[in-house]
C-alpha cells in the first residue's frame, strides 16, 4: 500500500488529490495533505462576517479555455447546488460593459508587440518588459488594460509577458472589454476550495493542519536517481520525521504567492512582514541548496519591492456607493469586469461582485474588492503609500477618484474596509531565466514532483488557477504512469482568424 503526501493544501494540492482518486484509482484514505496553516485553500481565501467585515487576499477570473480547471470542477458537486457540478454553476459575466476599443498604440509599439510574440523564449532570459518597449508604451490604454487585468508591472519578465500574449491571443479582440470572463457562484473559497475538500473528505483524505514541512530526506543513490526517503515536519514546536516506503510519493508546492500576507482593519494598516517566515519559501530554499535542478527560489522571494501590492475587501450596508459605480461605469454591479482608475498613483482597480458573494451574506449587505499595483506610492488624495493606509484611508482615496463629495461620510460610516498587503503576490512574474523554476517532475525523480505557480510548465501562464491545476495533473499522470496527457493548452497563435482579429484590435 502506498501513501501520497502533498505539502500544502492550495488548489494545486487539492487538484492533485482529486486526480489521484478520479484518474489513478487511489483510495482517498491513502492521501495526506500537510498544511502549515489552520485552513486550506491557499490563495483561494475568503472569510469574515457581515458584522466584522468580509476579507480575502484576492479574486481570480476564469475564462472558457481553462480546460484543466473545468475538467476538474466537472467532477466536484457544487456546495450551493449539490445536484450540479461546480463547473455547471460557474457563470459567465453578462451585462453592459463600457467598450474602450482605442488602445492607443503607435506603429512602433505594435511592431514591438509582434516582434516579442514571435521571438523564441530562450532569447528572453533575464529580460524585463521595459527592455522591449519604449517608455510611451507604458502610458498607452493597451498597457493599462493589460496590467489592470493581469497585474503585470513594467519591470516584470518579458518571458511571462510573451506567454500571455500568445496564450490569450484568442481574446485579443475583446481583452479591452474583458469579454469571455467567467466567475464562480460565490467567492472561490466557498465555490471551489470548500466543495473539493468536502469531496476529498468523503473519500477519506486527511488534512493535517498546523504541520510545517521543513525538509525532505533523500536516499543516496549511485545512479543519481532522486528519491525522497522521509519528510521532516514540525507541529506545535514538536519535530517529527515521516519515513517513506519505497512506493510512497511526495508532491511539493514550492513557494507561495500569498505567503506572509497581512491584513489590517478600518483603522489600522496591515504590517508588512519581511522576514520570509512562510514554510513554503523556506522549504524550497532548503531543498534547492546545492541542487540546481530544484530551481532558484531567491529569484522569486528576494525582491519584495518588485513583487508586492495591496488589496482591500469592502463590506457595505448602504447602496449609495454601488449606485455611484453603476452611474460611473454604465454597468450593473456584478455584471462587469474591473474598473481601473488610470490617473491613480496607486493604479487602483476595483471589482463589484454579483451578490451575495458570501454564502451567509445577509440581505442589504454587499461586498466588493479592489487592489493597487503601485502600493508604495503616495495617493492622490491620501498622501501616503497605500501599504501604510488604513481601510478608511483607502476608501477615501477611491471616493476621491470617483469625485464623491456629498455622501463621503455616509459611505465611510456604512463600510468596513479590510486592507491586505501581499509581499509575493506577483513574484512568479519576476524577471527570470530558464531553470529558475524546477520541472514538475525533475529529471531522475522516482517519487517527487513540484506543483503550483513555481513549477515549470512550458508555454503555460502563471498567476492563473489553470497553471496550478495543470501542474498537479501533469505530476500525477507522470509519477503514476497514467498514459493520458493533460488537456492541450488553448492558444490562437496558429489560427489565422484569431491572429487577424487581434491585429485589428491592436490597430485601433
Amino acid at each position: 500500500m502506498s501513501t501520497y503526501y502533498f505539502v500544502g493544501s492550495g488548489i494545486a494540492a487539492l487538484a492533485g488529490a482529486v486526480y489521484l482518486i478520479r484518474d489513478a484509482g487511489v483510495d482517498g484514505r491513502d492521501i495526506v495533505l500537510l498544511e502549515e496553516s489552520a485552513d486550506f485553500g491557499g490563495a483561494l481565501d475568503a472569510h469574515g462576517s457581515a458584522d466584522s467585515g468580509y476579507f480575502m487576499s484576492g479574486s481570480r477570473m476564469f475564462e472558457s479555455e481553462y480546460r484543466c480547471t473545468f475538467d476538474l470542477l466537472a467532477a466536484i458537486p457544487s456546495g450551493a447546488k449539490p445536484l450540479i457540478s461546480v463547473r455547471e454553476e460557474t457563470s459567465h459575466v453578462e451585462g453592459t460593459i463600457a467598450e474602450f476599443h482605442h488602445l492607443g498604440l503607435d506603429e512602433r509599439e505594435r511592431a514591438d508587440l509582434l516582434t516579442l510574440a514571435m521571438e523564441p523564449e530562450r532569447l528572453l532570459d533575464g529580460k524585463r518588459i521595459t527592455d522591449r518597449f519604449t517608455p510611451g508604451f507604458f502610458q498607452s490604454p493597451f498597457w493599462y488594460d493589460w496590467c489592470a487585468l493581469f497585474a503585470f508591472q513594467p519591470w516584470h519578465s518579458a518571458i511571462e509577458f510573451r506567454r500571455y500574449l500568445l496564450r490569450f491571443m484568442y481574446h485579443g479582440s475583446t481583452i479591452d472589454i474583458e469579454g469571455a470572463v467567467n466567475r464562480t457562484h460565490f467567492n472561490q473559497y466557498d465555490s471551489i476550495a470548500l466543495p473539493i475538500v468536502a469531496w476529498l473528505k468523503e473519500h477519506g483524505t486527511t488534512i493535517r493542519f498546523e504541520t510545517t514541512v521543513v525538509d525532505l530526506e533523500f536516499t543516496v543513490d549511485v545512479s543519481e536517481a532522486i528519491t525522497v526517503a522521509a519528510i521532516v515536519t514540525t507541529s506545535g514546536g514538536v519535530p517529527a520525521t515521516l519515513a517513506l516506503a519505497d512506493s510512497d510519493i511526495v508532491f511539493v508546492t514550492n513557494g507561495s504567492m500569498t505567503a506572509d500576507t497581512a491584513f489590517g482593519s478600518m483603522d489600522a494598516a496591515p504590517v508588512l512582514n519581511r522576514c520570509k517566515h512562510s514554510g513554503a519559501w523556506r522549504l524550497w530554499e532548503t531543498l534547492a541548496r546545492g541542487r540546481p535542478e530544484f530551481g532558484h527560489p531567491a529569484v522569486f522571494d528576494d525582491h519584495m519591492d518588485e513583487s508586492g501590492w495591496s488589496s482591500f475587501s469592502v463590506t457595505v450596508t448602504d447602496p449609495r456607493f454601488l449606485e455611484r459605480i453603476e452611474t460611473y461605469t454604465g454597468s450593473v454591479p456584478g455584471r462587469g469586469g474591473l474598473t481601473t482608475f488610470n490617473d491613480s498613483n496607486w493604479l487602483i482597480s476595483i471589482a463589484i461582485f454579483h451578490q451575495p458573494f458570501m454564502p451567509a451574506q445577509p440581505a442589504g449587505v454587499d461586498v466588493w474588492w479592489g487592489y493597487g499595483l503601485y502600493h508604495d506610492q503616495p495617493g492622490n488624495y491620501v498622501k501616503k503609500p497605500m501599504s501604510d493606509c488604513t481601510g478608511r484611508e483607502i476608501l477615501e482615496e477611491v471616493l476621491g477618484h470617483l469625485h464623491v463629495v456629498s455622501d463621503v461620510t455616509a459611505i465611510l460610516d456604512s463600510s468596513i474596509v479590510i486592507p491586505c498587503v501581499m509581499p509575493y503576490i506577483t513574484s512568479q512574474f519576476l524577471v527570470r531565466s530558464s531553470g529558475d523554476r524546477p520541472r514538475v517532475v525533475p529529471a531522475g525523480s522516482t517519487n517527487l514532483a513540484f506543483i503550483g505557480q513555481y513549477a515549470e510548465l512550458p508555454d503555460e501562464v502563471v498567476f492563473t488557477v489553470e497553471y496550478s491545476i495543470r501542474s498537479a495533473q501533469l505530476a500525477v499522470y507522470t509519477l503514476l504512469g497514467i498514459k493520458k496527457p493533460p488537456a492541450p493548452m488553448a492558444t490562437g497563435a496558429h489560427d489565422p482568424r484569431i491572429v487577424f482579429a487581434a491585429l485589428q484590435t491592436l490597430d485601433r
